[in-house]
């Protein structure tokens, strides 16, 4: 891996605004940009489409779809995922990522959460697939199964990927919420070898955690996370697309954006020349 590999998520620094963004990544060489639904549809997509072809970026993927599990599968949440596919296809990615959702409300059933998404994700798959859209499944840490994603494994994200076509249903790796999990590079391995790992990003895992713990992602380096291992995984894992850096944490929101997006590629750079 090297720098040409680097890919800033928008949300690492979410105070710039999208030019201000693009404008820096085409001055510091950066060429692939993680997108969000929210600050992309306030710009406007065609907008935002434009402005990021027209800097020469490309966009890595678009997040996030999902968010299957309220209740049984209502028209009203698969017209928002098609709402998202139909965005990143008018961006240019090929890449939509999936916070799945956790337990249905009054629910302690996990399993049949699981149900729910892979249900979804049936009725969603071929409309992906026409428009050459991806549908990435992030399994997202245990801490988050009851309320965000009842997807906690690579393997449980396999396990619904696999009864689709790869070029429709695939996983994210995502160092933060797989580092810890002693199967996570046999999976890794396996999404590989079925053309299956869609998205490689990286965190840190920094603690103590953060009161409500879902901005507590760490800056490269300063957790517990072999980076660099986790890249040669990836790579021997044959995965050879861009490598997002995707950075939840308030103080470094409080920081200046630029400086921080310089910081991210330093530390970037140090991981995969270590």
């Amino acid at each position: 891996m090297n720098r040409d590999r680097f890919s800033i998520n928008q949300m690492t620094v979410k105070q710039l605004p999208l030019p201000e963004l693009v404008a820096h990544c085409v001055r510091l060489g950066v060429r692939g940009i993680g997108l969000w639904r929210e600050p992309v549809l306030a710009y406007g997509v065609e907008a935002a489409a434009a402005l990021v072809r027209d800097a020469g970026l490309t966009v890595t993927t678009l997040c996030r779809g999902g968010f299957f599990t309220s209740g049984p599968t209502t028209a009203a949440t698969l017209d928002d995922n098609r709402a998202a596919i139909d965005e990143a296809a008018a961006l240019g990615t090929d890449t939509l990522v999936l916070v799945s959702g956790g337990l249905a409300p009054g629910s302690r059933d996990l399993p049949a959460a699981r149900a729910l998404i892979a249900e979804a994700i049936a009725a969603l798959a071929p409309y992906a697939g026409e428009r050459g859209v991806r549908l990435a499944i992030e399994p997202l840490h245990p801490m988050y199964a009851a309320d965000r994603c009842a997807v906690s494994t690579l393997d449980q994200a396999l396990e619904i990927a696999e009864r689709f076509p790869a070029e429709q249903v695939g996983v994210v790796v995502d160092t933060y919420h797989v580092w810890w999990d002693d199967r996570a590079p046999a999976a890794v391995a396996r999404a590989g070898a079925e053309g299956r790992l869609h998205s490689f990003q990286l965190a840190d895992w920094t603690t103590p955690l953060p009161a409500g713990v879902l901005n507590g992602r760490g800056q490269l380096g300063d957790g517990a996370i072999d980076l660099a291992a986790w890249c040669e995984l990836a790579a021997a894992a044959g995965y050879t697309g861009p490598v997002e850096v995707e950075l939840f944490n308030d103080e470094l929101w409080a920081r200046d954006g630029v400086e921080v997006l310089e910081e991210t590629l330093k530390r970037f750079e140090a991981i995969v020349e270590s």
